[in-house]
């Protein structure tokens, strides 16, 4: 299940790329459009601010602004930025691999292996998918209302 943590990450992201031809956003003001506690929020921005993805402008007119164009972000990036593994079993995970507790033999387990196909799969759909997408898709879906 995707972590709020993650999910304030690519909202932020989506409110900033959209807003990417404008001055830098106050966090009070991200927060408020999003529904992100305020505080939650300073704390995902920095990380990414931290990964790059942000740039950051104190005092008057000050605020965050995307570092990178919508296109050059893709989801995969944040996901591991604020979510931690993206395998939904432990032992299919690539960077956060351990063996699970009950199996005997994962070289032979017919869950790892289903949840490695699932894994490799949901990673293809993150690292084509950008920010620049979901602003898109979000455009098409509110046409079609």
């Amino acid at each position: 299940m995707l972590s709020k943590k993650t999910k304030y990450a690519i909202k932020a992201l989506v409110i900033l790329g959209k807003n990417a031809d404008k001055p830098p956003m106050q966090i009070q003001k991200i927060a408020e459009g999003e529904r992100i506690p305020k505080k939650f929020l300073e704390q995902i921005l920095l990380d990414l601010r931290n990964a790059g993805y942000l740039y950051s402008k104190k005092g008057a007119g000050g605020g965050y602004s995307l570092n990178k164009d919508p296109k050059e972000i893709f989801l995969v990036h944040i996901l591991r930025i604020t979510g931690g593994p993206i395998a939904m079993v432990p032992c299919a995970s690539l960077n956060f691999f351990h063996k699970c507790e009950e199996c005997q033999q994962e070289t032979t387990c017919g869950i790892r292996d289903v949840f490695i196909k699932v894994r490799d799969e949901t990673l293809k759909i993150l690292s084509e998918t950008s920010i620049a997408d979901i602003i898109e898709k979000e455009e098409s879906l509110t046409l079609n209302l």
